[in-house]
C-alpha cells in the first residue's frame, strides 16, 4: 500500500517561498513509469496541477505556475518536495501531493496541507 504524507508550514508570509514535501511509503519514487504531481485546491476553487516529477529526475511544470515553482527529489529519503516562490494570497490553497502512472488518473494521494499565505 503506496502512503503519501505532506509537510510543511501551515503560514506563510507574502513574498516568502512556500516549501513543502512530500514523503512517499510502500513504494520507490524512483520506479518506472511513475509520476509524483503536486495539486492544490484554493478555497472555493477546483483543483489545480501544479507541476510533477517523474521517476527519472524529469520535471514538469503549470505553464502558469512555472516562473515560480521549483520541483526536486531526495530518492535516498524517498521524499520529493515543491517550492513556490514569491507567494500572494491567492496562493492559498490545500496542497495534495499524489502519484499517477504514465498518464493514467492518480491512483494514490496525500492527505492534504492547508497552507495560507497571510502576513
Amino acid at each position: 500500500q503506496v502512503q503519501l504524507q505532506e509537510s510543511g508550514p501551515g503560514l506563510v508570509k507574502p513574498s516568502q517561498t512556500l516549501s513543502l514535501t512530500c514523503t512517499v511509503s510502500g513504494g520507490s519514487i524512483t520506479t518506472s513509469y511513475y509520476y509524483w504531481s503536486w495539486i492544490r485546491q484554493p478555497p472555493g476553487k477546483g483543483l489545480e496541477w501544479m507541476g510533477a516529477i517523474a521517476y527519472d529526475g524529469s520535471t514538469y511544470y503549470s505553464p502558469s505556475l512555472k516562473s515560480h515553482t521549483s520541483i526536486s527529489r531526495d530518492t535516498s529519503k524517498n521524499q520529493f518536495s515543491l517550492q513556490l516562490s514569491s507567494v500572494t494570497p491567492e496562493d492559498t490553497a490545500v496542497y495534495y501531493c499524489a502519484r499517477a502512472e504514465g498518464a493514467a488518473p492518480y491512483d494514490y494521494w496525500g492527505q492534504g496541507t492547508q497552507v495560507t499565505v497571510s502576513s
